[in-house]
């Protein structure tokens, strides 16, 4: 038993022996680059706590456009839903624009007409991927399967006329000059007044394939993952004669609430689905974007006090 004791006894005041280096490492002075390394862990932690929490349940948005006007304004500070269409883990790094591969997790439910979406900007229309990573706000007008058309500026979805959202600009002027040289899908000779019809494409949907029609869906087709040539008169689709292709993704169309002022689906195509990373809850901050932050007082200045709690619908 007395054996046991010493054991113990020695084992205890190991113990506090060890604490007592630990606390005077602790109180020592740290050198440059002992002081430069805590503060690198520091930002990196929070760093990665604002990725986890930024991919997985609330996002910040800003808006970079007036493509949305008047239901948002750009210099507008959202608060972006990421559970409701599926969180994910982080997509980006913070500050440097740098895309990161990412997995999806299931959503509550899929973009529905009407809903003011976030998602990643799925390239111009002669790209097959964007030249960077960027979110777009749009308001998701017609999802997989709908058939889109616009006639003298009224939006039409499966031939129903869609009223305009409470907040959306129209104008009166025509479109610019070369427009329908413009639009999506190429060759079609759509303009942003006159546009359709056409069907937004849904998983197992055929696209039957010809000589005249093949540009339209080129550049749809390689985004899907695959390789489109025309040779001897034929279509080779990965290498092997086609003459149909069936659509692997659900699609949606977006189209800006500031309708004579926007790039959207009219121009740079269908939204992937799995694209669509949020919906905008509220505006927690709003100021003028145009204003550089070194005229720090005159920035301070523009904060549009009555816009922050503003609800995004």
């Amino acid at each position: 038993m007395g054996r046991f004791r010493e054991i113990v006894a020695t084992a205890w005041q190991q113990y506090r022996a060890a604490r007592q280096r630990r606390k005077a490492q602790r109180r020592r002075p740290k050198t440059a680059a002992e002081a430069v390394w805590a503060w690198i862990r520091s930002l990196l932690g929070a760093l990665g706590v604002v990725m986890v929490i930024n991919g997985l349940a609330v996002a910040s948005f800003v808006v970079p456009t007036g493509s949305m006007e008047g239901t948002v304004r750009a210099g507008d500070f959202l608060f972006v839903n990421r559970v409701v269409f599926g969180p994910s883990t982080p997509q980006i790094i913070p500050f440097l624009n740098i895309a990161l591969p990412y997995v999806r997790l299931p959503g509550l439910r899929q973009p529905q007409r009407g809903d003011v979406i976030v998602f990643i900007f799925p390239g111009y229309r002669d790209e097959i991927e964007p030249r960077e990573f960027q979110y777009y706000l749009k308001r998701c007008v017609a999802v997989a399967g709908d058939t889109v058309e616009i006639r003298q500026k009224r939006l039409f979805v499966n031939g129903v006329e869609q009223p305009l959202p409470p907040h959306a600009l129209l104008s009166t002027l025509p479109p610019p000059p070369g427009d329908q040289y413009r639009t999506f899908p190429r060759g079609r000779g759509y303009t942003r007044d006159n546009y359709g019809p056409l069907r937004v494409p849904k998983r197992g949907d055929t696209l039957w394939l010809n000589l005249q029609n093949i540009l339209e869906w080129d550049i749809f087709i390689r985004r899907e993952g695959h390789t489109v040539a025309v040779r001897d008169g034929q279509i080779l689709l990965d290498g092997k004669p086609a003459r149909f292709y069936v659509v692997k993704r659900d699609y949606c169309f977006g189209l800006g609430d500031n309708r004579d002022n926007s790039e959207d689906s009219r121009y740079w195509g269908f939204i992937p689905m799995e694209n669509v990373v949020g919906k905008p809850m509220v505006v927690y901050w709003s100021w003028d974007p145009l204003i550089p932050v070194s005229s720090f007082l005159q920035k301070v200045l523009s904060i549009r006090w009555e816009r922050i709690g503003t609800r995004v619908r």
